[in-house]
């Protein structure tokens, strides 16, 4: 089973949106309201794409690199000529 793209998405998006937001897959499930299967069918895919990293507590972050500070930095570093 896969999780829809429209999803993967949507999940990117948040953690993108909400710097040093922490999920756990109960959490992820209501915020998202999704069946169980799903959402750990769609957090498995985004921990092993690189995008999120699970932490010692089992709660889903976005990985080193991947959220909303270094999407709000890459403008700048363009515009700046890096």
């Amino acid at each position: 089973m896969s999780a829809p793209k429209s999803l993967l998405t949507r999940i990117r998006g948040e953690y993108r949106e909400m710097p040093g937001l922490r999920l756990t897959v109960a959490q992820a499930r209501r915020l998202w309201q999704l069946d169980s299967a799903t959402c750990q069918t769609a957090l498995d895919t985004l921990v092993a794409e690189g995008f999120l990293t699970r932490t010692g507590e089992g709660a889903f972050m976005a990985a080193d690199g991947s959220g909303a500070a270094r999407n709000r930095l890459a403008p700048l570093a363009l515009r700046r000529g890096a």
